[in-house]
């Protein structure tokens, strides 16, 4: 088994005993099994998914870090959604307003980051919900 804890800025928002893992990380996805290769990589926004028992789990994620040992996965992140949780409506209004923000007015670099990071997630939230689940 492989130890996976999904920890954001307001709780330990995952923690549990999984089969496998597929991370979005910086250089695409990342697939993790138990034994794997100690190693600490950049999480970008995107679908997380956790297999247990047959049965898979889908969440967005934010930006973040990664870190990986043999035995655990520990994923820092600002946000961490499952599917369930995700309201659509929500995430594609957050989108419009950071692309009308983006859009506007010349922002400075921090405006335009914030901006940027916030459509971002708000994509990772629709991607994940929109999903067609095939097992």
């Amino acid at each position: 088994m492989l130890r996976l804890e999904i920890v954001t800025p307001e709780a330990k928002t995952y923690s549990d005993d999984v089969d496998s893992v597929v991370i979005p990380g910086i250089d695409g996805e990342l697939g993790v099994l138990p034994l794997h290769a100690p190693l600490m990589t950049q999480l970008e926004p995107g679908e997380l998914r956790v297999l247990k028992g047959g049965q898979e789990l889908r969440l967005a994620v934010g930006e973040g870090f990664v870190e990986i040992t043999s035995e655990k996965v520990a994923v820092l992140t600002d946000m961490a959604v499952k599917e369930s949780d995700i309201d659509e409506s929500a995430a594609e209004e957050a989108v419009r307003r950071a692309e009308q923000a983006m859009s506007g007015e010349k922002l400075s670099n921090e405006e335009y980051a914030s901006n940027n990071a916030a459509l971002l997630r708000s994509l990772a939230l629709i991607k994940v919900k929109r999903r067609r689940h095939h097992l």
